[in-house]
């Protein structure tokens, strides 16, 4: 298999392994991200938990009115 010319620069969070990723990446249904860098990458499970807390109020702020 040749090198990627264009390799993707993101760092992703394995689901399945709790591992960060970068180059070599497993398949896409396992992954968060791409994120920035190696550190936003660990903090993937935080980062999409706060997502989904946000998303849920403002959701109920568009049922109330």
């Amino acid at each position: 298999m040749t090198e990627d010319p264009n390799p993707d620069p993101g760092w992703y969070f394995n689901l399945r392994t709790h591992q960060v990723e970068h180059h070599d990446r497993a398949r896409a249904a396992d992954l968060l991200g791409p994120y920035p860098d190696e550190e936003t990458a660990r903090r993937a499970l935080e980062i999409a938990a706060e997502r989904t807390r946000r998303a849920d109020a403002e959701d109920e702020k568009w049922d109330d009115d």
